[in-house]
């Protein structure tokens, strides 16, 4: 079906971050597959571990208990109660026991959210359903996370839309607080970093402010980690640089580096409130997506990549803070957006393919930046000296 707008070129191989295409040139890769390659391309630890279950087994279903899927679930819990403080630096542990759902994709793991906060609507609240989410947001594009989406324009044409979603301004604790005194809400959904949106950062103290009213009234605080989750903005997860702890936390993309998995985890008093035959997947959290899913989880904290993405993440910022046209660079770590001052974001995504950069514009103004997060500061100096002129000659 016609449903991307594909360029021009055919990628065959990668390490690292950078990709090769059908005629053997090189790229630097900025994109890394939208986020996922977190140990870059075609990693030998990854490939090892998927390689060394395909000739054990594939798939058995969830009626049935699997070793790596039980050792991956530990890890994530250990890692979703990390603490850091603002800066991304691991500080300690709350000690909080999370429990995990797997699932193949991010919109999958926020579907699997959903049902959690409707779940606790159900049985804390009175019936309550509503979940607010922030404008700008994305959350997939199932019908009912497009609902959860706060951009009319990924509504067209979709409608009816499943009920029981708004959305208010993001950073606006004023607006989220009126809406839910108005009564009806089971829970609150936040991207920590908006990505499709344009990179906007939460801030800390409306986290920290939201976090406040849900406690105040019983309600759900769901963070949505699918992009920014797994060290892509220097800390395991972006919501423990606010100092915050969610009820519920959906995640994706960096899990297995870019082997399809998804997955959401909750606390256990929200966990727990689902039953047998509430929730199911035939292929999430199958041995071989749990095998590649446990070596990169288990990589990434070996390698303490986190220290690496606030480094480099940091030179990034800088660089692309001194190009031609750029008025501001939000994001954190290696979450990166570039707001331009001339619309000439999609043809720069364009032209830079012959530059060798593989580049990812939203909108017509504004450069989002995903590489892998093993890229170098040297591969960041040369591919933004390669921006710095498609700029000055489309400019």
């Amino acid at each position: 079906m016609p449903t991307y707008a594909r360029l021009p070129v055919e990628f065959v191989s990668g390490h690292d971050a950078t990709l090769v295409d059908s005629t053997g040139r090189e790229y630097l890769d900025l994109l890394g597959g939208i986020g996922c390659t977190s140990l870059g391309h075609a990693n030998p630890i990854v490939s090892d571990a998927i390689q060394g279950q395909l000739g054990r087994v594939w798939q058995t279903g969830n009626y049935f208990y699997d070793e790596k899927r039980t050792r991956l679930a530990a890890a994530l819990s250990t890692l979703l109660s990390t603490t850091t403080d603002e800066g991304g630096h691991v500080m300690g542990s709350t000690g909080t026991r999370w429990k995990t759902f797997f699932s193949n994709s991010g919109a999958e793991a926020n579907e699997g959210a959903i049902k959690v906060a409707r779940r606790w609507g159900e049985r804390r609240l009175d019936g309550a359903h509503v979940i607010v989410t922030a404008r700008q947001s994305f959350h997939g594009r199932t019908l009912a996370t497009l609902a959860a989406t706060g951009q009319d324009k990924f509504h067209r044409s979709f409608r009816p839309l499943p009920e029981g979603f708004e959305s208010v301004a993001l950073n606006d604790i004023y607006a989220l607080r009126e809406r839910v005194e108005r009564g009806g809400v089971c829970a609150v959904m936040l991207e920590c970093v908006q990505g499709e949106g344009g990179v906007w950062n939460a801030e800390y103290d409306y986290l920290r402010d939201v976090r406040e009213l849900c406690d105040e009234r019983g309600i759900l605080l769901m963070c949505d980690e699918v992009q920014t989750g797994f060290y892509r903005c220097g800390s395991p997860f972006c919501f423990q640089r606010s100092g915050i702890e969610p009820d519920v936390v959906s995640m994706a993309k960096g899990i297995a580096d870019g082997f399809p998995m998804g997955a959401v985890a909750a606390r256990a008093e929200a966990a727990d409130l689902l039953a047998p035959g509430d929730h199911g997947s035939t292929f999430g959290g199958s041995p071989l997506a749990c095998a590649a899913g446990l070596a990169c989880v288990s990589a990434l904290a070996e390698l303490g990549i986190g220290e690496h993405v606030l480094s480099v993440g940091r030179h990034l910022r800088h660089r692309l803070s001194t190009l031609p046209h750029v008025v501001e660079v939000r994001g954190h770590g290696l979450m990166r957006g570039a707001q331009l001052d001339v619309p000439i974001a999609s043809a720069l995504v364009e032209e830079g393919l012959a530059a060798g950069l593989v580049l990812n514009h939203i909108g017509d103004s504004i450069l989002r930046f995903l590489p892998p997060l093993v890229i170098t500061r040297a591969e960041v100096d040369e591919a933004c000296d390669r921006l710095a002129a498609l700029i000055e000659r489309l400019a």
